[in-house]
């Protein structure tokens, strides 16, 4: 069985951060908010309802954990060569499957390039993905192109 690679879970905290942890609260909770793509989200990017009770940063690295297996489940689904490439890659393309759901992967030119081996051209479809809301979101920016490190490392 094939693990959520390290990388993925580094790149997944890193630009989700644990947010929205509000001065008053002397627990230290994360409470829901909604992320620039307009979904309620708590803790590390976890979807959920607006009425979503507060949680710790323990609790954010459970859900996140789950969360991560489930992008992992769904980009080796797309994408079985990655279960043979260098870890990297996979830690790319998992972080960018629990940031947009695999339902995108499976419908895009990413994943074709991924099943070619095409790490170059897989590179620049990363590129496509910076939208939310209908507008460049200078954090996806920043986020694809750390993928694209990931991704690119072993070529």
């Amino acid at each position: 069985m094939i693990e959520v690679p390290a990388a993925a879970i580094a790149l997944a905290k890193q630009f989700e951060g644990f947010h929205r942890v509000p001065k008053f609260d002397a627990q230290q909770r994360a409470y829901p908010y909604i992320c620039p793509a307009g979904f309620w989200t708590i803790g590390y990017g976890h979807l959920c309802d607006q009425q979503h009770p507060p949680i710790t940063q323990a609790q954010a690295e459970v859900y996140l954990a789950r969360d991560l297996i489930t992008a992992l489940n769904g980009t080796l689904r797309y994408c079985p060569v990655l279960a043979t490439e260098p870890g990297g890659r996979l830690a790319a393309i998992v972080d960018f499957t629990f940031n947009l759901g695999a339902g995108r992967l499976q419908t895009s030119t990413l994943r074709r390039r991924i099943n070619q081996r095409d790490w170059p051209s897989a590179a620049q479809e990363l590129r496509r993905w910076v939208y939310g809301g209908g507008k460049v979101l200078p954090g996806l920016l920043v986020r694809r192109e750390a993928e694209i490190v990931q991704l690119l490392r072993h070529s």
